[in-house]
């Protein structure tokens, strides 16, 4: 073989390795029993929303709540946002830090994770194959709220031109766009809450530990939101800008808010990323 055809075979067979880790991480993170599990509980959540909303609608408790879950009896198509908005504070970062956090030390406490690095794979691909298939996880819990809120609220309540916050009517095509522009904003909004469950999965081979520190990030960081005291550093916290997908239930969304809060998160995913290959590239693998 000539070395021309070396250099060309070379990232060929780079990039076939990759694609192969990556499927086999893929199957293992959509397909663990326990993470099905977790999205089974997160999809029932519009359902059971949805047959709660439906059941009380012609009693005195209709309308009663905050104004996403209001609106769900106008318009099915609003039990996706309100779903959402009811699983932001605790289920869907439950269910990611979850996830997240089990990457890199649930391999160790299996003690398989010395047998991947053996193969041989590249330290640097093991963490990247193991962030996209926690990213991919993650998009699958926000969507798995928002197909099954679609068909439930289509189901119970219908689906209608969307009247926005502004009051504004929108034809039911456009307020499609609108919610999905909110779906993928949520999503995208997870991002450095799973790039800081993979960080701390670097640093332990207690899976427990790595889930539980994740998840209580996301509570703090909730709670530090509260505090007017620490109006200063709000904007730079990990849950700040997480209901900002309201902009996209306006006439005319603010895109400078929305691209601030994809910023953060931005920030976030860089720092935590570095932080994560700076230990897993250097740390001594015993299991």
């Amino acid at each position: 073989m000539s070395h021309a055809e070396t250099m060309v075979g070379a990232p060929v067979q780079v990039r076939g390795a990759f694609g192969r880790l990556l499927r086999s991480e893929l199957r293992l993170q959509l397909g663990r029993r326990r993470n099905l599990v977790l999205l089974a509980g997160l999809a029932a959540v519009p359902l059971l929303l949805g047959l709660v909303l439906f059941l009380t609608r012609d009693t005195d408790l209709a309308g009663q709540g905050p104004g996403f879950v209001g609106k769900v009896t106008e318009n099915g198509i609003f039990l996706v946002v309100a779903s959402i908005f009811v699983c932001l504070p605790f289920l869907l970062p439950l269910t990611i830090g979850i996830a997240s956090g089990d990457a890199v030390a649930g391999e160790a406490s299996a003690g398989t994770l010395r047998y991947l690095l053996v193969v041989p794979v590249a330290r640097t691909r093991l963490l990247v194959v193991k962030a996209l298939a926690a990213l991919a996880f993650a998009g699958s819990a926000v969507l798995a709220i928002a197909v099954v809120g679609l068909v439930a609220g289509a189901a119970f309540f219908g689906l209608h031109d969307v009247v926005l916050l502004s009051g504004d009517t929108v034809p039911l095509g456009v307020g499609a766009v609108r919610i999905a522009g909110v779906v993928a904003y949520v999503a995208l909004s997870m991002t450095g809450l799973v790039a800081v469950g993979l960080f701390y999965s670097t640093l332990t081979e207690v899976p427990v530990g790595a889930m539980a520190a994740t998840v209580v990030t996301a509570i703090v960081s909730g709670v530090l939101d509260t505090l007017p005291a620490l109006s200063a550093i709000h904007p730079w916290l990990l849950t700040h800008h997480w209901l900002d997908f309201a902009e996209f239930l306006r006439i005319e969304p603010d895109w400078q808010v929305v691209a601030g809060g994809l910023g953060v998160q931005a920030a976030w995913v860089a720092v935590f990323s570095a932080l994560a290959w700076a230990r897993f590239t250097t740390a001594d693998v015993s299991s």
